[in-house]
């Protein structure tokens, strides 16, 4: 295996052996367990525990260095050959020659490292995030998930209604780049199924998670923007942690959730979100995008 690290270039030995891994006196727990995935953070509900997580926060300092690095030689690449760009600075067509400054290389190299070392970094956060959910429960949902469509710009040119100007095409691109959520779905299926338990994707377009209240049977489709789930005037609920709880209960063919056990259910769930809501205010935790004020 061929490998550049530090600017070096390595070779490794793979070596494949026949058999099975020694165990790890992992084992699974009990019940349903609900989740609800976003780009950045993850959202866990079951009978033992509800927690929010955010995902792969360990690489948070690297992506801002990665930035800088990307910056540096975009700037470098401008200044070397500026017949490649148009007078608003997009790039022109056709084939085109570059020239790359010294200065520029060095910066490739650092930023070659500096993602070697995110991706490491990554997958060793999701290992220990996914050893964690491990024993909740012995039986996994969450809804599917297209991450890939969420990479891509906006295609539709449209006018933002504040200011008057054209609205951005930025989507989710560098930040499912960097946390990598599909990646922590796929070593948690794996860990589960390799335990004995199962790993289930229900359909979003009929369980509709995000919309469903098990209070009053119905669904209100809600802006990304609103991030709590009010039931009634006395109870408000973070709304990832709601979907994961719906998530939790849902039947056998993963098409909707089953209300009589919500119901049942809900006072327990209640407690333990009251309990993660506190716990993230006292430790001063920021979750992105949950609405949590500290």
């Amino acid at each position: 295996m061929r490998k550049v690290i530090r600017g070096n270039v390595r070779f490794f030995a793979d070596l494949i052996i026949a058999g099975f891994p020694p165990p790890k006196d992992r084992k699974l727990g009990k019940g349903g367990v609900g989740l609800d995935i976003g780009t950045a953070t993850l959202a866990v509900s079951s009978l033992k525990k509800v927690a929010l997580f955010n995902l792969a926060e360990e690489v948070k300092d690297l992506a801002k260095v990665i930035r800088l690095a990307q910056r540096r030689m975009d700037r470098s690449k401008r200044a070397m050959t500026p017949g490649n760009y148009h007078e608003n600075g997009t790039v022109k067509k056709g084939r085109k020659e570059w020239q790359f400054s010294n200065r520029y290389r060095k910066q490739r190299a650092k930023l070659r490292e500096l993602n070697r070392k995110q991706a490491a970094i990554r997958k060793l956060s999701h290992r220990r995030l996914a050893n964690t959910l491990l024993p909740l429960g012995d039986a996994y949902f969450i809804e599917t998930m297209y991450f890939k469509a969420l990479q891509k710009k906006a295609k539709e040119t449209k006018i933002s209604e504040k200011t008057g100007k054209v609205a951005r095409k930025k989507r989710f691109g560098k930040t499912i780049g960097h946390r990598a959520p599909s990646m922590f779905v796929s070593i948690l299926e794996k860990k589960a199924k390799s335990l004995g338990g199962s790993f289930k994707r229900v359909n979003t377009q009929t369980f509709k998670a995000s919309q469903y209240c098990h209070v009053r049977d119905d669904f209100t489709k809600k802006p990304l923007s609103e991030r709590w789930h009010v039931i009634d005037a006395d109870t408000m609920v973070q709304r990832d942690l709601y979907s994961a709880f719906l998530l939790m209960n849902a039947n056998s063919l993963g098409t909707k959730a089953k209300r009589d056990t919500c119901v049942k259910i809900f006072p327990l769930f209640k407690s333990l979100h009251d309990q993660e809501i506190n716990t993230i205010k006292k430790e001063k935790r920021k979750i992105l995008n949950s609405g949590i004020t500290l």
